[in-house]
């Protein structure tokens, strides 16, 4: 299932995944600039409706999905179930490992733990690392990292291929991964721990004043939490993590949290948060 949100992606991936064996059904890939469906942004639930319901409806094995410009991949696994950028690095790095043990992979502050406990589970190197393709590619280069991903889709593949965000070729790694198992998508993530996370969070603050915030609220969570300050503030609590950041490119403050159980969540969401919207008053 290949949906492109009539954006570029289907124009090239749909072809191309035929050609390497698949049967493909096709969602909105004639490219139309009106864009009558849907709006063609894989991170957006509501987005990924249709690939969802028509991979549940012609009992596919998964839908691949675009964005406009096809740099940033969604996927829906053979349940219906969305698996997001830092699930799908999981996916990737376990293999890239197989062949190239000891590699280094670089997720965004944004990403779950589970992504950076997993590679170092299965003998990778980890780096957590400031939000934006332009920070990660830099990055990559500086640490020869074998591959870097983000929340939204943005995957950069330097194993066997470029360091750049490619969202066709990143389906077309993740099919090669499943021609060679019987067992469905869902299983690649089935022995990963559980976690209850939130989307991103995103509370209006000027722009002269979010670094100023962002500088109080750090060093405030710093006299009793171990905080990582590369890219706003995550903040680790015992159960999970509250991370805080500013926007690069908006005025206001982008907040995401992360636990082992929905009730940690909420504690330390209304912790942080609570937190934040005093800064941003005072």
């Amino acid at each position: 299932m290949v949906d492109a949100g009539n954006g570029m992606g289907g124009f090239i991936g749909a072809p191309l995944y035929r050609d390497l064996g698949c049967d493909v059904i096709e969602l909105f890939c004639e490219p139309d600039s009106g864009f009558p469906n849907h709006h063609p942004d894989p991170t957006v639930v509501e987005n990924m409706r249709f690939a969802i319901e028509a991979v549940r409806e012609h009992k596919a094995d998964l839908a691949i999905a675009f964005d406009g410009d096809a740099d940033r991949i969604g996927v829906v696994d053979e349940e219906g179930r969305i698996i997001w950028g830092d699930q799908l690095m999981i996916i990737f790095a376990r293999h890239i490992l197989k062949e190239r043990p000891g590699a280094t992979f670089i997720g965004e502050v944004k990403c779950s733990q589970t992504l950076f406990d997993d590679i170092r589970h299965h003998g990778g190197n980890p780096i957590m690392w400031k939000v934006g393709h332009s920070l990660i590619k830099a990055k990559m280069k500086e640490t020869h990292a074998a591959m870097a991903g983000e929340m939204s889709g943005h995957i950069f593949f330097a194993d066997r291929y470029f360091g750049y965000d490619d969202a066709i070729y990143a389906g077309a790694r993740l099919i090669e991964i499943l021609s060679h198992t019987d067992q469905p998508l869902s299983s690649q993530l089935s022995d990963v721990p559980r976690m209850f996370n939130t989307p991103e969070i995103r509370v209006d603050c000027p722009d002269e004043k979010k670094f100023e915030v962002m500088r109080a609220l750090t060093e405030e969570f710093k006299k009793t939490h171990e905080v990582i300050d590369i890219d706003g503030a995550r903040i680790l609590f015992e159960h999970g993590w509250g991370l805080v950041r500013a926007s690069n490119t908006q005025p206001v403050i982008v907040m995401r949290f992360e636990a082992d159980s929905e009730e940690q969540l909420n504690e330390i969401q209304s912790l942080v948060s609570s937190a934040a919207e005093r800064f941003i008053r005072a």
